[in-house]
């Protein structure tokens, strides 16, 4: 359990505060409700693009890093479908610049013409380099689209084409400031060598005077079960043909979450997973292979995904993977494997726990999900997790009918 206190400012702003006296350093880390499930067609990205205009300037920082490197601090940010979340790492005895940097920028950020069209080049080069010109860099792109229909889950966080991006208008940017970043769709956690008090005084000077939101937010359309399975073959200058094949699953605070993570925790973490022993090891089709969750908000995805060995198919690799997860759903969980896995969740928790931001990123998450509190429980939960609800769960997810599967051809073959 991670001690905090917490309070709201009659803004909305809810403020966690982790104290650990241990060291000399503090964390200030503010997430913003938005991620790109907050978005519409026809302007995607704006979340991913907000988190680069966010380190611009504000209208009393010209220089966000260089005000931040003065006084011994490191920054840094990160979007997804769901969120965006920045972080602030420097001496506690300068915790004041932080909240004076955010505050700036979530009041008064810079949104001039150049500012907007200098971001704009920026996360298109970024499209471009990551996205299009890398080895598979497309495939999430293809995966989304053909696994949603209506969710804006069907785009990845980037955006869906770069012509959004380039078609983002001035209103278009500010409403969405004015919309999201805003203090009763944010949390913001501080951490480390700081006190109750001290913090509180710090909230209410630098953030007790910004209004809160008055723009609506939209209806989130939400997917309807999948019917029946679906397929889509890419051919591009790839070495090898990879294989992705996912299954939509419950979302993150919906029963059967946990255990479709257990599911691939069983089946495709480390070196001894089913599939690597079966598939990559003893096998000549895979030359890797290995199964995850995404952790969506919403309803989302389980993944299997796979590189074969030059000169075989994709069709064939599913075929094989087929075969192992067929026979897996028709046995039985042994229990020192369901130990296994349990004790690598526990082990991953405490690594997780070591680090001062990552408490801190971590009180943020799950009091945005509606309780601090989950951080824990969520792991006592996934812990006492009996054999047969997980195989229940893997019988009702690992269906055909309720699989998008991309064959990722090499066309130099």
């Amino acid at each position: 359990m991670i001690n905090y206190q917490q309070f709201t400012l009659d803004n909305g702003l809810k403020v966690l505060v982790h104290e650990d006296h241990s060291s000399k350093m503090a964390v200030l880390n503010i997430l913003y409700k938005v991620g790109s499930r907050n978005e519409i067609p026809g302007k995607t990205g704006l979340a991913h693009y907000f988190e680069h205009l966010m380190f611009g300037s504000s209208k009393n920082v010209p220089v966000f890093d260089t005000a931040l490197e003065r006084v011994g601090g490191s920054c840094n940010a990160f979007t997804n479908t769901d969120i965006t979340n920045y972080y602030i790492t420097l001496p506690a005895v300068n915790i004041e610049t932080a909240f004076w940097l955010e505050s700036d920028r979530m009041l008064q950020l810079n949104l001039s013409e150049k500012t907007i069209e200098t971001q704009r080049k920026v996360v298109i080069e970024e499209y471009k380099q990551r996205y299009l010109n890398q080895p598979y860099g497309d495939v999430f792109h293809h995966i989304r689209k053909l696994a949603y229909d209506t969710h804006p889950y069907q785009w990845p966080t980037i955006g869906k084409e770069i012509e959004d991006i380039v078609n983002y208008q001035r209103e278009d940017v500010e409403e969405f400031y004015y919309t999201h970043y805003r203090p009763d769709n944010a949390v913001m956690v501080v951490a480390g060598d700081v006190t109750l008090g001290q913090v509180k005084g710090l909230a209410e000077k630098w953030f007790g005077d910004i209004p809160s939101g008055k723009i609506p937010k939209r209806t989130i359309p939400q997917e309807m079960p999948q019917a029946a399975k679906k397929t889509l073959t890419v051919e591009a200058d790839v070495p090898t043909d990879a294989l992705y094949k996912v299954y939509h699953m419950p979302g993150k605070l919906q029963e059967g979450y946990l255990q479709a993570d257990l599911i691939t925790d069983i089946l495709g973490f480390g070196r001894s997973s089913i599939l690597e022993q079966q598939l990559v090891k003893n096998g000549n089709i895979f030359a890797s292979i290995g199964a995850y969750i995404l952790g969506t908000v919403d309803p989302g995805l389980l993944i299997f995904s796979g590189k074969m060995e030059k000169g075989q198919s994709a069709e064939l690799a599913e075929k094989a993977l087929d075969e192992v997860v067929s026979a897996f759903l028709q046995s039985t969980i042994a229990e020192n494997t369901l130990t296994k896995v349990k004790n690598q969740a526990e082990a991953m928790k405490t690594y997780e726990s070591v680090q001062l931001l990552n408490r801190a990123m971590s009180l943020a998450y799950y009091a945005h999900l509606g309780n601090p509190d989950l951080y824990q429980t969520e792991y006592e939960k996934k812990t006492q997790i009996p054999a047969d609800s997980i195989m229940d769960w893997a019988n009702g997810i690992l269906k055909e009918d309720n699989a998008s599967v991309v064959y990722y051809k090499s066309a130099s073959k």
